[in-house]
């Protein structure tokens, strides 16, 4: 009766796991990178500093255009006066007002500045070219951290599988332990080793079910917390076999987006070299202006009212001749950077080759780590069925068969962390080579 109930009770919570597997939500690789791309605050912001770059790259933030300035102004006086006249007649005003009112506008565009707006605006659309390649590198990492995360959980869920089973094996074997025990076919320490190991395997998957909550957790942080629902992941791993190294490293040189980005910065150095050297250079501005005045005078003046409108423009010449070495120290430091610059990129090269080398043996490395412990899960396999049979027909103890057990759920989590090492390699390369954002996962 009691090994009745027990199995009752376990029928019934498998049953509750499938129901509640159909209704979870499963998440492929593809969908949490789309949820990423849309709801990710790294991107966002990375997006909005896009932006912010295509306003300062935009016509009005070039100085080609002029200024247009108005202006306006009223002035109201009320004063006591004292006059004398120059024929002796003399005069006393007490309260005297008098008003004045202007209105203008004035217009001043730069002609020539010795190229510097010119260099200034190339480099204002390079910072947005260097802008967009810095969002288009935070999409990369977030991409590569999302499937860290990703196949963290993936690894997981087969984890867990996997403890699930032990811990069922484990049950069966405690089942068995006490029928034997109740016949008198063995010891009560052969049912008290059964109840210690599931007891063992129970705590196995307490933890690695918390670890995997977590982990689901990280998945959905990453993804902007869009995730509501329950949910599990797709654990299918395809390897992109057709990869090639020699064609990766001639697309590395062209798609890298660290070497890209260096290339955008010589570019930006470049102009602002150009933009300092126009401080030698004279600039040339032309001004105009349309005014409107009226004044009221008080009695004492010789007109009451006076206004008058006037049009006046202007062409003006500014040459700074000396500065006191300020264009010059910016010169020679605008040279130096733009050196260092180039020196930077050769740099660059080395690293990135090297990386990516590294990169692609740590890959074929893992793959032919992968295939063996694929290998080893079959010997694992066959090992602990052939032991199982034996301690069925009592040639084998309770010992070996929990360590042919033992052996074979670290033959698989050995397996899983095989695998998923190797896409994440895999995911590296891509990374590398600049073709993460060309690959669907």
């Amino acid at each position: 009766m009691k090994t009745y109930n027990f199995n009752y009770i376990v029928l019934v919570l498998a049953l509750g796991l499938s129901f509640q597997g159909v209704a979870q939500q499963v998440i492929k690789p593809s969908d949490a990178i789309s949820l990423a791309l849309e709801h990710n605050y790294g991107i966002k912001i990375a997006n909005n500093n896009v932006e912010i770059a295509a306003n300062n790259k935009d016509i009005l933030n070039s100085g080609f255009l002029p200024t247009l300035t108005g202006n306006a102004g009223a002035t109201y006086n009320r004063d006591n006066i004292s006059a004398e006249f120059t024929n002796g007649e003399s005069t006393t005003l007490n309260g005297a007002t008098s008003s004045r009112y202007n209105a203008g506008l004035s217009l001043n565009y730069t002609l020539f500045d010795g190229f510097g707006r010119r260099y200034d605006y190339k480099r204002l659309k390079e910072e947005y070219n260097l802008t967009a390649l810095q969002a288009r590198a935070t999409i990369e990492n977030t991409i590569t951290q999302l499937l860290t995360v990703y196949y963290d959980v993936a690894r997981r869920s087969e984890n867990l599988k996997s403890l699930e089973e032990t811990l069922k094996i484990s049950k069966d074997r405690l089942t068995r332990a006490e029928y034997q025990f109740e016949y008198g076919q063995n010891t009560k320490l052969d049912v008290l080793n059964a109840e210690v190991d599931i007891n063992n395997d129970s705590i196995n998957s307490i933890n690695i079910e918390q670890s995997l909550i977590n982990a689901k957790r990280n998945l959905n942080f990453v993804t902007g917390n869009t995730i509501d629902n329950e949910f599990v992941v797709d654990t299918t791993v395809a390897f992109l076999i057709q990869l090639n190294k020699d064609e990766l490293l001639d697309k590395l040189y062209i798609n890298n987006v660290t070497l890209i980005q260096n290339e955008k910065n010589i570019a930006i150095n470049e102009f602002t070299l150009k933009a300092n050297k126009s401080g030698y250079l004279p600039t040339i501005g032309l001004t105009g202006a349309y005014g409107w005045n009226e004044n009221n005078n008080n009695a004492a003046a010789f007109v009451a009212v006076s206004s008058n409108t006037g049009l006046s423009g202007g062409l003006n010449l500014t040459w700074n001749l000396f500065d006191g070495g300020g264009t010059i120290t910016r010169v020679k430091n605008a040279q130096i950077n733009l050196e260092n610059q180039k020196l930077e990129k050769d740099q660059l090269k080395l690293d990135v080759t090297r990386n990516f080398n590294n990169a692609w043996d740590d890959y074929q490395n893992k793959l032919r780590i992968f295939d063996v412990q694929k290998s080893n899960i079959k010997t694992a396999k066959n090992n602990f069925l052939r032991t199982k049979e034996k301690f069925k027909l009592g040639q084998a103890t309770s010992i070996e068969f929990r360590q042919a057990q033992l052996n074979l759920l670290s033959a698989e989590l050995n397996k899983n962390q095989a695998k998923y090492d190797a896409k994440l390699a895999e995911v590296l390369v891509l990374q590398i080579s600049g073709e993460l954002l060309n690959v669907e996962f």
